[in-house]
């Protein structure tokens, strides 16, 4: 039935900020980007090169989200690469802090988090 992940959907807080971070930063494709006015709100929709996308959001009178370790809900995003040392050198130089590196004790692969500008955890996982 299911056959991969299409998107994930991220509300930020500063929409000038985060669409740096994950197209400039990240480097993930711009395909689209709208502003609706109604809304006061922008959607920009962003590619990874396994075809699956993120859509970001802003909307100006957002709830806060409360983010701790093992809350209930989704837990933190993961992006699959191919090289975990490569891509914590790339992020640290453009001043994105990353945890030390780990190892998957069940798969034997490097992985590690780090966040988005919101908080947002994210993983970088080594195929």
């Amino acid at each position: 039935m299911l056959e991969g992940i299409h998107h994930a959907a991220i509300i930020c807080s500063d929409y000038r900020v985060s669409k740096h971070f994950y197209a400039g930063i990240l480097g993930l494709e711009i395909i689209a980007e709208n502003y609706r006015q109604a809304r006061d709100s922008y959607k920009l929709d962003l590619r990874l090169p396994d075809g699956s996308q993120i859509e970001l959001f802003s909307f100006p009178d957002r709830p806060p989200r409360p983010s701790y370790p093992e809350a209930l809900g989704l837990r933190h995003l993961a992006f699959r690469v191919g090289n975990v040392e490569q891509s914590v050198a790339q992020l640290a130089s453009a001043g994105v802090e990353v945890e030390p590196i780990r190892v998957d004790e069940y798969t034997g692969k490097k992985f590690t988090f780090f966040t988005d500008p919101d908080g947002l955890p994210l993983e970088l996982y080594e195929i």
